[in-house]
């Protein structure tokens, strides 16, 4: 088989082992996906669960507080009828002290029900929209959970398809030729083959002298680049 051949094989070679080398890593990428996309699922939901907790607490205190500061109203009236029948200064002291005690408990009060009640304005305004979030990012979270998934489960045997189109490419190309290869790929990573563009090798751009381009396009030879080492091809029908 002609070495230009040999070199077309090993430019799709390489573009299957890319394939390969991304279904490897999604091994990796998409179960921390799948984590990201349930994490966010707990999240939403911790916090609607913990807004509606709260929001039934405030809900509660808010009433114990409407009653205590009724039962102290109610308090502070009978107090006041009191002053009527008061006969000695020492009664009417006692008793103005006792109505002062009352009035501060029931400002004391009221200020901490304005700020439970105000609380639970925001809780209430908010815990709609939170649950319709929470139901929503479920929903779409489970949606790509579920590609996620069925991607995941493939891709076991999407790997083995490229390994027989591998095997298949590699019994075709001569075992020095499958060596240069497999060194380079070990070095270089993906970008093993290069086709030359602008007379300059299409991986690091270093420019080719005028009897290499001529090599090259003879294709009966296995070139390199001098500057980076990867193979160069030279491709029927490309401008220099």
């Amino acid at each position: 088989m002609p070495m230009k051949d040999d070199l077309e094989l090993l430019l799709k070679l390489q573009v299957i082992d890319y394939d390969r080398g991304e279904l490897e890593r999604s091994k990796e990428y998409i179960p921390d996906m799948m984590e990201n996309l349930k994490r966010e699922i707990v999240e939403i939901e911790d916090t609607f669960v913990s807004n509606e907790k709260e929001l039934s607490k405030a809900r509660i205190l808010q009433n114990s507080l409407e009653l205590e500061v009724s039962a102290l109203q109610d308090q502070l009236k009978k107090l006041k009828s009191m002053m009527m029948a008061i006969k000695t200064n020492k009664e009417y002291d006692a008793l103005v002290s006792q109505i002062d005690s009352v009035r501060e408990s029931i400002n004391e009060k009221e200020t901490t029900l304005l700020e439970i009640i105000e609380r639970v304005e925001i809780l209430e305004s908010g815990i709609d929209d939170l649950k319709k979030k929470s139901i929503e990012t479920k929903k779409q979270n489970d949606d790509q959970l579920s590609i996620l998934q069925e991607k995941m489960d493939s891709v076991g045997s999407k790997v083995q398809i490229k390994d027989d189109e591998r095997q298949n490419i590699i019994v075709r190309v001569p075992k020095r030729m499958m060596s240069v290869y497999e060194r380079i790929h070990k070095n270089r990573g993906g970008s093993v083959v290069i086709t030359v563009k602008k007379r300059a090798c299409g991986a690091c751009f270093k420019a080719l002298p005028p009897h290499r381009i001529q090599e090259l396009k003879r294709g009966d030879q296995m070139i390199t680049c001098d500057n980076c080492g990867r193979l160069l091809v030279w491709q029927d029908g490309q401008s220099e």
